[in-house]
């Protein structure tokens, strides 16, 4: 796997990640979350000669899709998305693509995922993770093989996503996090949508014993 990461300017002051993965061998190439700087994801893409088949949406959220169109226009992909969160992506009110600033924003997907579906790039087999809870068909990208998860918006090192937004619900990102990822292998590693990577071991004792993390 060829996995590089991208930090993309955000309405909110801390950048988003922006992840191209790729099967080394046969140049099969995913983008997650591009959420603007396209430039800069085309000419990554073009230095890994990337065949680009997937544009995968952890969610809605505009600070996470503002980039999507165009770059489909340039260098084509699928859309893929949760089957929930495809219905949030064409309503501007969800995707607070409005109220972020860059414009009224109405994405469709070309196709949906359900939990513990797989995509496969090359030889790469990912599971698409249902985690709803930041929004109702947030989910999370998580390739066994390698011990990586892609976690979007659901969990971040140290702490969860904000829940006081469309469809969000607390209760719903806690169990997401606790019955969903933190029953994966303790040396994942986990590329969350904003800020620093961690690891399932390093973030177990905040849900498991109700202790805070500490660096």
């Amino acid at each position: 796997m060829i996995l590089k990461e991208l930090k993309i300017n955000s309405w909110t002051g801390d950048a988003t990640n922006c992840y191209i993965v790729q099967d080394e061998k046969s140049k099969e190439t995913m983008v997650i979350d591009p959420a603007g700087d396209v430039d800069k994801i085309i000419e990554m893409l073009d230095i890994l000669k990337a065949k680009l088949k997937y544009i995968y949406l952890t969610h809605c959220h505009g600070d996470h899709i503002g980039g999507v169109k165009q770059l489909k226009e340039k260098y084509g992909g699928q859309i893929v998305t949760q089957r929930d969160e495809a219905v949030n992506l064409s309503n501007p009110n969800i995707n607070l693509s409005t109220f972020i600033g860059i414009g009224e924003l109405s994405i469709e997907a070309d196709a949906r995922v359900d939990d513990n579906d797989l995509l496969h790039l090359g030889e790469l087999e990912i599971r698409v993770i249902h985690t709803p809870g930041h929004t109702s068909g947030g989910s999370c990208l998580y390739c066994e093989k390698e011990h990586l998860l892609f976690s979007g918006d659901t969990l971040f090192r140290g702490t969860w996503g904000r829940t006081d937004v469309p469809t969000g619900s607390f209760d719903d990102v806690i169990n997401s996090i606790t019955k969903k990822l933190m029953v994966l292998d303790d040396m994942t590693i986990v590329y969350p949508g904003h800020g620093k990577s961690t690891m399932i071991r390093e973030e177990k004792p905040i849900y498991l014993e109700l202790k805070p993390r500490l660096l």
